[in-house]
């Protein structure tokens, strides 16, 4: 553990707690949820990580949120929302309810600590984010990007 290499010192940190409750790799939940800038000398060091996987979650549920429901949308949304199918926007919604549904689970592990409970929660939202929500976000966004460039560019004034 050397202090000029903070994220060495967390993951030295992490280790124990990884093989104590078979939690996934810290590179793997470094790679989806930005784990990295955890102050390694926090006491608490699962609730650190649950708490960052909650920015996550909440920036998807805002994400997904206006998509299914663009009323207060950008403008520039409304353009890229004609390329989502009703397919799309049922799997958006069952992802919303789940990312809901996290957001309680989330509440309640900060109003009371318990190690086992958060380490439970980072392997729940790591297997959910590596087999749905991923994929199923992936496919919308490439949806929203896909064709973007066709959109006939005006040159001109507005009259003509």
């Amino acid at each position: 553990m050397t202090p000029d290499n903070p994220i060495a010192e967390l993951i030295d940190k992490f280790k124990p707690l990884q093989e104590k409750y078979q939690l996934p790799e810290f590179s793997s939940l470094n790679e989806l949820f930005d784990i990295e800038d955890i102050d390694p000398d926090s006491e608490f060091i699962l609730r650190k990580v649950r708490r960052t996987i909650s920015d996550k979650v909440a920036s998807y549920l805002r994400f997904t949120e206006i998509i299914l429901n663009p009323s207060n949308a950008p403008m520039f949304f409304f353009k890229l929302l004609k390329k989502i199918d009703s397919t799309d926007k049922e799997a958006l919604g069952k992802i919303y309810e789940d990312l809901g549904n996290t957001e309680l689970k989330m509440l309640s592990l900060d109003i009371e600590y318990n190690e086992q409970n958060e380490a439970d929660f980072i392997k729940e939202m790591h297997k959910k984010f590596n087999n749905e929500i991923k994929t199923e976000f992936l496919k919308v966004i490439e949806k929203l990007n896909n064709g973007e460039e066709d959109t006939p560019k005006v040159n001109g004034s507005y009259l003509g």
